[in-house]
């Protein structure tokens, strides 16, 4: 059996968690090293598990090679509360053709983000 974890290289996993944590509910599940400064964080996001690793230079800003798609309740009420909690919001969401309510945001890292939510049958 295999798995797929995502995992962000951060200069601050302990800030990073804590935007995961407000905006998503994330639950922190693993922690090494135990005491002080952070190296590696194990969040819990619904049924997902993100990680989150201390990097000396994650390169802030550079151009993304990783899309994090995060389901939530409601779309824009999410959207609402990224700035507040230190991320960026790209534009309004936007109802796609496959069915999805959308909207494109980055965390406090520049990292992309999509909040996503089906949209319910007529």
């Amino acid at each position: 059996m295999s798995t797929i974890q995502p995992v962000i290289i951060t200069a601050d996993p302990e800030g990073l968690a804590g935007f995961y944590r407000k905006l998503f509910g994330a639950e922190q599940i693993f922690r090494v090293p135990e005491e002080g400064p952070a190296f590696y964080l194990g969040l819990r996001i619904g049924d997902t598990d993100l990680g989150l690793v201390a990097g000396t230079d994650p390169e802030t800003g550079a151009a993304p090679r990783m899309l994090l798609s995060i389901g939530v309740d409601d779309v824009d009420e999410t959207l609402g509360r990224v700035a507040a909690l230190g991320g960026s919001v790209a534009g309004s969401p936007n109802d796609m053709p496959w069915g999805q309510r959308v909207a494109h945001i980055q965390d406090p890292d520049g990292n992309p983000v999509n909040l996503t939510r089906p949209i319910p049958a007529q």
